[in-house]
């Protein structure tokens, strides 16, 4: 369920929006506060979709926005040249989702998978 949370209840491998952008945290690290302010906290995330690095630094009482994650598994229909079609295994819908270079030539009609839905757009995150 998207929502907000305070940066200080963030956690490595959360998933934030950036921007626009949604992001999983890889690293997070915080600094003592000075006489008068919060905890800040530097927050390292990668896209998940653009797979570009991102920095951001907030005082530990900021609101940061968490954007609706789903999971699930589906079932490769078919290989297109940058794309696949595939088949959800909970809802039995069909979707085309596009490949990434690296399971390009893992990818085979048939295998299991799983996917990563955010803000209406879904990626394989990795062979089921």
């Amino acid at each position: 369920m998207a929502g907000i949370k305070e940066v200080s209840d963030l956690r490595e491998k959360s998933i934030i929006n950036i921007g626009e952008e949604p992001c999983r945290i890889v690293k997070i690290s915080s600094s003592m506060p000075g006489k008068h302010g919060h905890k800040k906290y530097s927050i390292e995330a990668v896209g998940v979709f653009d797979g570009r690095k991102r920095n951001i630094s907030k005082p530990s009482d900021a609101k940061i926005e968490i954007p609706d994650v789903e999971m699930g598994n589906a079932q490769v229909i078919s290989l297109l040249e940058e794309s696949a079609q595939l088949m959800s295994m909970s809802t039995y819908e069909t979707f085309e989702v596009k490949i990434t270079e690296e399971l390009r030539n893992e990818l085979k009609e048939g295998d299991e998978v799983e996917y990563i839905q955010v803000a209406g757009r879904r990626k394989i995150e990795g062979k089921g």
